[in-house]
């Protein structure tokens, strides 16, 4: 028998959530064997609510990548998700990402009161992870953190980090030690993630030259390939589907 495509499904977060929270996604591999995949680098804290045959439930946070990583989608395996902007870990996380980079690491199996039976409904777990992050959402936020993130997201990392300071009011030296420390990157290495994840479209659709403000198509493949592992003609391709995000990408 033909192996089962994975599904896959993903939700927009509310609005009103928008500075914390990027979406919610599903991910399920119905076959009896496992999927091989690599994770590729998009600027996320990911929070995973999974079980298997051959794993109980469990929750876990991953910090952000900068790195393509191999892994394996295991069999039967159920994955509900938060994908976070960086804000969340400090906001509504309450916790440092510096020691997560290409990292994971486990929560208590009660966390946010989630259990196995949330793995059973994607909507309802939906709703229910929204309701838990409008109840954290602090009264008060960094003015200047949020600009910043706003202006990041805004221009795909396309923005000098001297023009970001510039615009923001807080000096290059302030915002890196507080990425370096939050988040254990630079801000020019996040915003190089970003500027990568953006180009995943135009990869998808054969433009196998920059579109985000590169310098050249010399620095556009030496980007692609440090963060992917591959050059663009080969991250097109996607052979078995072993990017999982390039072949999740939405359709037009």
């Amino acid at each position: 028998m033909d192996p089962i495509d994975i599904v896959y499904k993903t939700r927009n977060s509310d609005p009103s959530l928008s500075v914390f929270v990027e979406s919610f996604w599903m991910l399920h591999n119905p076959n009896d064997c496992d999927k091989q995949v690599t994770i590729l680098p998009d600027g996320r804290i990911d929070l995973f609510f999974t079980q298997s045959i051959s794993e109980p439930f469990h929750i876990t946070l991953l910090g952000i990548g900068t790195l393509p990583v191999n892994a394996a989608v295991k069999a039967d395996r159920k994955t509900f998700a938060v994908s976070f902007k960086p804000l969340a870990s400090e906001y509504l996380l309450k916790d440092c990402m510096a020691d997560l980079v290409n990292k994971a690491k486990n929560l208590p199996a009660n966390f946010w009161n989630f259990n196995s039976s949330d793995l059973l409904d994607f909507e309802l777990f939906c709703q229910k992870a929204t309701q838990t992050i409008k109840s954290l959402v602090p009264k008060e936020i960094d003015a200047r953190k949020q600009n910043l993130f706003a202006l990041i997201y805004a221009t795909n990392g396309a923005m000098s980090v001297a023009e970001l300071s510039e615009k923001v009011a807080w000096s290059s030296r302030q915002i890196n030690r507080y990425f370096n420390q939050q988040y254990g990157i630079s801000l020019k290495s996040y915003c190089n993630i970003l500027r990568f994840r953006a180009s995943f479209q135009h990869i998808k659709k054969g433009k196998l030259f920059p579109e985000q403000n590169f310098a050249d198509q010399a620095h556009f493949i030496k980007e692609v390939k440090k963060l992917a592992g591959v050059n663009p003609k080969q991250l097109v391709i996607n052979q078995n589907d072993r990017f999982i995000q390039f072949s999740t990408l939405p359709g037009e």
